[in-house]
């Protein structure tokens, strides 16, 4: 049985999401996103509390400044932050691109290594970086690394989606959402996916 199999059989509202929206397209879904693990993390700062349009210019704009790339964290660390901060971003923002720039150039976080680690772990080092949390995390996990069992229990749009596919009162808790996820074990993620695509919506 596949993971849409057993997701099936596992929830009839789930079930509904897939019969109605059919084969979901991953790699679109990744479209935009850097390939690389550095790149991935810088996009997923500047896109912290924005809207995917305005996430997306800001990067397109950032990454104007050094020929349509991701800046190398030693390219990062050697701009005045003020032209960085000048393409739209806060000064808390610049600040926690230089924090993670300083970090993997001092060894402190190896990007090269985390795809060895538990999801526990990825969690706990990406953490460690200022302004990452655990929204961030789980959007590496989830589209960087592709792992098959995260639920992003901080996405507004999935406690949105899951609101309105199940009927809610209201938004549910991170805990209530972890509740209700427990029969989509070991494939929240492409559960999250559906409830993503059920908003006609992505994720920052």
């Amino acid at each position: 049985m596949d993971a849409l199999e057993e997701l099936r059989a596992a929830d009839p509202v789930l079930a509904a999401l897939i019969a109605a929206h059919g084969q979901l397209d991953v790699e679109a879904r990744r479209r935009g996103r850097p390939a690389d693990a550095y790149g991935a993390l810088v996009r997923s700062i500047l896109g912290q509390q924005l809207s995917t349009k305005a996430a997306r210019a800001i990067y397109e704009r950032l990454t104007a400044l050094f020929g349509g790339r991701t800046p190398s964290p030693q390219e990062l660390l050697s701009v005045d932050p003020e032209t960085v901060r000048a393409v739209g971003l806060s000064r808390p923002k610049v600040g926690y691109l230089r924090d993670l720039a300083t970090r993997v150039l001092d060894g402190e976080l190896e990007l090269d290594r985390l795809s060895e680690l538990s999801d526990e772990e990825v969690s706990a080092q990406l953490i460690a970086v200022k302004g990452l949390g655990q929204w961030t995390a789980d959007m590496f996990l989830l589209f960087h690394l592709g792992r098959p069992d995260v639920l992003p229990v901080g996405d507004l749009g999935v406690r949105r989606a899951a609101e309105r596919a199940y009927g809610l009162p209201g938004l549910p808790s991170p805990d209530e959402l972890t509740a209700l996820a427990e029969p989509w074990r070991p494939y929240r993620s492409l559960a999250s996916l559906y409830l993503w695509r059920s908003l006609d919506a992505e994720p920052t």
